[in-house]
């Protein structure tokens, strides 16, 4: 079986998945679609596929599938529109802002008995991946804390920052996910704190470019995020898990993995640079997990209550900042 993809979103990240649509076996790029029509034939030239506008997708016959890369603030109303045409979708995060509107979207995809897999890349790093694997076979024990470094190497232009959402829901909330990926259990609590130290700009558009968040369950199980929008070092991407028995961690990547020794000391590659380059193998992996699970007619993972419990975090993060106090989930939910 192959499954016919449809790219919604020709710019970064959808140039992104449309290379993992092409690694998948099992999986073939068919249409693109893009508010901006040379973006959409430059992509479609590349991949072999047509230029399409997004109702003719959700009315044709030979799509299976959309991917969807569009901005935020489309994204619900796409899945919605493409749960009624019958397609399954895979939606790059968040859902929406908004959590009265990710509910009533997730409302949609249950009563159209839709198929929707929300794009929490990380889940699928290797290393990541393994860090989970060595917990799953009780190599560490019980967990019991878990830290999370996420730092990108510098921040956004400030028109993506007024339509992001803010750094808990735009950044931070890919380290919600990862947190209880880690922890096994729902947190319960959020303690966050937020400054402006890296663009007096972004203090200005009423956000934050540095950020700490301590998440905690019911058990008291602790979870620490450590965020900034610079790290003059390279995309800073780290975790560490400590249980009853040991820990296991995993430790920045770099394109190249050498060290040299000379007389002036030990010294190795920089960092990967960002995102695109330090995740490939993810994007790659979830795409394939998508496809896997259309074929197999499964419920793919992580799904919209995933990214709807991510958000949730992120508004209690954003309550926590304002009134200087631990927010209970339950306060926001």
């Amino acid at each position: 079986m192959t499954v016919n993809i449809a790219l919604l979103g020709a710019g970064r990240i959808g140039k992104v998945h449309a290379k993992a649509v092409a690694a998948t076996e099992g999986a073939e790029l068919v249409a693109v679609a893009d508010a901006f029509p040379d973006a959409a034939q430059a992509l479609a030239k590349s991949s072999g596929a047509r230029v399409s506008s997004i109702d003719e997708i959700a009315g044709t016959d030979d799509v299976d599938a959309v991917v969807v890369c569009t901005p935020t603030d489309t994204h619900a109303d796409l899945i919605e529109q493409f749960a009624r045409a019958g397609k399954a979708i895979f939606c790059e995060k968040p859902i929406d802002l908004s959590l009265e509107r990710v509910k009533s979207c997730l409302k949609t995809v249950e009563d159209e008995g839709g198929t929707l897999m929300l794009g929490f890349n990380r889940r699928f790093d290797p290393h990541f991946k393994a860090v989970r694997a060595a917990i799953d076979a009780g190599q560490i024990g019980d967990v019991e804390m878990v830290e999370i470094t996420s730092r990108d190497p510098g921040a956004p232009p400030p028109a993506y920052i007024q339509s992001s959402g803010g750094i808990f829901r735009d950044m931070t909330i890919h380290d919600f996910d990862m947190a209880r990926f880690l922890l096994g259990e729902e947190v319960t609590t959020v303690y966050a704190t937020a400054s402006v130290l890296v663009d007096p700009e972004i203090g200005k558009l009423g956000d934050y470019d540095s950020a700490m968040v301590v998440l905690t369950t019911a058990s008291g199980k602790q979870c620490s995020i450590s965020n900034s929008r610079r790290a003059v070092y390279g995309y800073d991407q780290r975790i560490e898990v400590h249980g009853s028995k040991g820990a296991v961690a995993a430790e920045n990547q770099r394109p190249v993995s050498i060290e040299v020794a000379t007389a002036d000391g030990y010294t190795r590659p920089p960092l990967h640079d960002f995102f695109m380059t330090r995740y490939t193998e993810a994007y790659a992996a979830e795409i394939a997990a998508f496809v896997k699970a259309i074929g197999a007619n499964q419920a793919p993972s992580p799904n919209g209550e995933d990214g709807l419990k991510a958000l949730a975090l992120a508004e209690a993060a954003l309550k926590s900042v304002a009134e200087r106090r631990a927010v209970g989930i339950d306060e926001v939910r």
